[in-house]
C-alpha cells in the first residue's frame, strides 16, 4: 500500500508543467493533493485526460482558493468530503476514504498568514478535528491523516527556528496542536522513523530557498499508534518539482 501526499499550489498550472505525470507513474493507491486552487469543473478535457485515475474533488467556495482532491485505484468503501462543520467544509479543505477499516484524511490545514489574523481560525480547525478523530478512535478505527499541516512541529522541522518563533507556522500554539495529536494517539510516522534526519517539504520561492536547501517540514503522515508497526517507509521526495511542495510517500504493509 502506497499514499502520496502533495500540496500542488494549483492543479492546473501543475498539470500545464506536466508535474503530476511524476506522481501517477509510481502508481500510488492513493494520491491526495491539496490547494488545487479549483473546481472539477474548470478542467478542460486536456487536463482531465492527464489524471490516470478515479477520484473525490472538494472545492472551496471561493473560487481559484483552497480545495482538495484524493485519488485512488479502488473505490473506497466509504468517501466523506469535509467534517461536518459548514465554518470549516466551505474551504474544501477534507475528504476522508475509508478502505478495509483504515480511514485516510487528505487535508489542507489552513495558513494562520503573515499578519496572524488567521491563527484562531487555524488552531479551532485543529480542535474540531481532533474531536472528531477522538471520536473515530473511540470507535475503534485506525486513522491516517495526511497533507499539509502548515506547521513546523519541532526545531529540526525548519532550517531557521530561532528566526521563526514568531511567524506562523511555527507558533509555539499551532506546534502545541500538532503535539497534541500526538498525544491523543497518533505517531509522525516520518519523525518516528528517522528521529534525527533533517529533510524538507517546502520551501518559499523567494531567495532561492530550495537551492539553499532553506526550507521547513510541513507535509505529514499522522497514523494511529496501532498502525505503525505496519509503516515500512516514509519518503520525502524532494529532488520532485512542480510547486513550492515536494510529495511525500507513506510506504504500508498489509494492515489489521
Amino acid at each position: 500500500m502506497r499514499i502520496i501526499t502533495w500540496n500542488v499550489n494549483g492543479i492546473r498550472a501543475n498539470l500545464g508543467k506536466n508535474a503530476l505525470d511524476w506522481a501517477f507513474a509510481q502508481e500510488p493507491d492513493f494520491l491526495c493533493l491539496q490547494e488545487v486552487k479549483a473546481r472539477e469543473e474548470q478542467l478542460n478535457e486536456e487536463q482531465r485526460a492527464m489524471l490516470k485515475l478515479p477520484f473525490v474533488w472538494n472545492a472551496a467556495q471561493r473560487p481559484g482558493y483552497s480545495g482538495v482532491t484524493t485519488f485512488f485505484k479502488q473505490q473506497p468503501d466509504e468517501i466523506v468530503t469535509g467534517m461536518g462543520a459548514d465554518t470549516f467544509d466551505v474551504e474544501g479543505r477534507v475528504i476522508q476514504t475509508l478502505w478495509a477499516g483504515c480511514r485516510l484524511f487528505n487535508i489542507y490545514f489552513p495558513n494562520g498568514t503573515r499578519g496572524h489574523h488567521r491563527v484562531e481560525y487555524k488552531l479551532a480547525f485543529y480542535a474540531h478535528l481532533l474531536d472528531l478523530c477522538d471520536a473515530l478512535h473511540e470507535k475503534g478505527e485506525s486513522l491516517i491523516i495526511t497533507g499539509d499541516f502548515n506547521t513546523a512541529h519541532m526545531p529540526i522541522d525548519l532550517k531557521n527556528p530561532k528566526q521563526n518563533e514568531k511567524t506562523s507556522g511555527f507558533l509555539p500554539e499551532e506546534r502545541e496542536w500538532v503535539q497534541k495529536f500526538l498525544d491523543h494517539g497518533f505517531v509522525d510516522a516520518y519523525r518516528r522513523l528517522y528521529p534525527e534526519k533533517v529533510e524538507y517539504t517546502w520551501w518559499t520561492y523567494r531567495m532561492d530557498a530550495r537551492k539553499r536547501g532553506v526550507g521547513w517540514r510541513l507535509d505529514y503522515f499522522l497514523v494511529s499508534e496501532n498502525l505503525m508497526p505496519f509503516v515500512k517507509d516514509v519518503i520525502i521526495h524532494d529532488k520532485v518539482m512542480g510547486s513550492d511542495h515536494c510529495p511525500v510517500e507513506l510506504v504500508l504493509e498489509s494492515h489489521p
